[in-house]
């Protein structure tokens, strides 16, 4: 699952720091040279990972930049005013929606000026439309569940078939938006396609052996992943979204896995190892950290690397496991 709430929501321009903005909007409305290069389309993504989908499927038709870096926690990104120059200049915006980016993203669209990227116009995309989504809530979801997003789990691109999903709805978008590339884009689309089942035939392969087992996540960010590749998780080390593990349920998890002989425990590189080592000193197993975004190290630099290392990291931790 994800977060509903940005604790670090945007400051308030005010004072010195509207004055900061304003500087800043006003050196973009007055700057002669544009941001981007003229003759292609603009494009802003959320994330990482929808930049590379993109940069896949336009090429060098599009000029693509991502808000959110892939080493970040993308629930939590802290607004800059730079931001905003790259939105004022944006053709397209795409964006995972499922509110993963509800605590930064919607203020910077409105204070961007931008008519083509608020919500409903044309240059607004949302990915998640295109995606298989689980984990959507059948009950009404309150605060003492932690931070569930009702409308389902927003980390659907850690299966590559909904990155492909939303490569096709990419793809159909930019050639809407200049017809006269279609050619090229439904041609890189295919070749993505092409590329990205070799992968996943790979994938499979090395993962066969493991089909089955057993791990510990440490936020709910893996529900598409570890359903693609065969894998149960067996709990979490926050007891809830977004709820930081009380010593009550690090002995729960411990207590969980020697029971059930668990042996992994998958973290993102944006939270405190501290208690899923100490868990796994306690159960004898490790702590595997796994990329969740493309650029969350340089190994992870494009999609389809994304899993790659992602996978690799799995097969050798599992060989390690006794």
């Amino acid at each position: 699952m994800g977060y509903t709430m940005n604790n670090r929501s945007m400051p308030s321009p005010r004072g010195p720091r509207l004055l900061q903005w304003l500087v800043v909007l006003l050196f973009a409305l007055l700057a002669e040279r544009p941001l981007l290069a003229a003759g292609k389309l603009n494009v802003v993504t959320a994330t990482q990972d929808l930049a590379a989908i993109a940069v896949e499927v336009g090429g060098d038709r599009v000029n693509v930049l991502s808000i959110a870096k892939g080493y970040q926690d993308p629930h939590f990104v802290e607004a800059k005013p730079s931001f905003l120059l790259n939105l004022r200049k944006a053709d397209l915006l795409v964006v995972v929606g499922l509110e993963l980016e509800i605590g930064w993203l919607p203020p910077l669209i409105t204070q961007s000026g931008n008519p083509r990227i608020q919500p409903a116009a044309q240059g607004y995309f949302d990915a998640s439309r295109f995606a298989e989504i689980l984990e959507i809530p059948t009950a009404q979801v309150t605060r003492a569940m932690g931070d569930v997003h009702p409308q389902g789990n927003p980390h659907y691109w850690l299966d590559p078939q909904n990155g492909l999903r939303v490569a096709t709805g990419l793809a159909q978008k930019l050639s809407e938006m200049s017809p006269g590339d279609t050619a090229f884009f439904q041609q890189r689309l295919q070749d993505f396609r092409r590329r990205l089942m070799e992968a996943e035939r790979r994938w499979d392969e090395q993962m066969k052996p493991y089909r089955g087992r057993k791990v510990i996540t440490y936020h709910q960010s893996w529900p598409n992943f570890v359903k693609r590749f065969g894998l149960q998780v067996a709990d979490y080390v926050e007891p809830r979204p977004g709820i930081p593990p009380s010593p009550a349920h690090v002995v729960e998890l411990i207590t969980l896995m020697k029971r059930q002989n668990v042996k992994l425990i998958l973290v993102e590189p944006y939270f405190d190892l501290k208690t899923p080592q100490s868990v796994a000193r306690e159960t004898g197993g490790q702590v595997v950290v796994l990329m969740p975004s493309v650029g969350g190290n340089k190994d992870a630099g494009d999609y389809i690397k994304l899993f790659d290392y992602d996978v690799n990291q799995l097969v050798k931790a599992f060989q390690q496991a006794r």
